[in-house]
């Protein structure tokens, strides 16, 4: 049986250790490497999550503001409450209804039709305050419909 060669030469036994050690990662340090990937990236998803549900309540609660003063300036120009919220975009209060980020539309809204004998125009009772179409609770324990 020959002995390992290397360029021509015989191979010492220092050189075999350093040529077999260059071959690659055992299965062991491989399996060590893929757990630790495994367990940062379970750590990592919940905190992603509750990023993108912060956001979107950022989201949320900066439209729910818009929407309320739109609705609160109309009622002072106009003298009288919107009847839908359709009515801010057709009389140039909004250019478009804000995306309602919890359930992804901008129809879902619920809105709060305010009392016939406090309104404005008595006759005509219209929005007085505009909630999320979400039936979801919030990271504060609070459902987005209360907001």
């Amino acid at each position: 049986m020959e002995s390992p060669t290397q360029n021509g030469r015989p191979v010492n036994g220092r050189a075999r250790r350093a040529i077999k050690r260059l071959r690659g990662f055992t299965f062991v340090e491989l399996m060590v490497v893929i757990t630790i990937m495994v367990i940062l990236i379970t750590m990592a998803i919940p905190i992603y999550n509750r990023s993108i549900i912060r956001a979107k309540e950022s989201v949320l609660k900066n439209n729910l503001f818009t929407l309320r003063t739109v609705i609160d300036n109309y009622s002072y120009d106009k003298g009288k409450a919107p009847q839908d919220l359709q009515a801010l975009v057709t009389e140039g209060y909004l250019q478009k209804l804000p995306v309602d980020p919890m359930t992804g539309d901008n129809q879902g809204w619920r809105t709060v039709m305010e009392d016939a004998s406090q309104s404005v125009s008595q006759s005509e009772p219209g929005i007085f305050d505009v909630h999320s179409g979400s039936d979801k609770m919030g990271l504060d324990g609070t459902a987005y419909s209360q907001w």
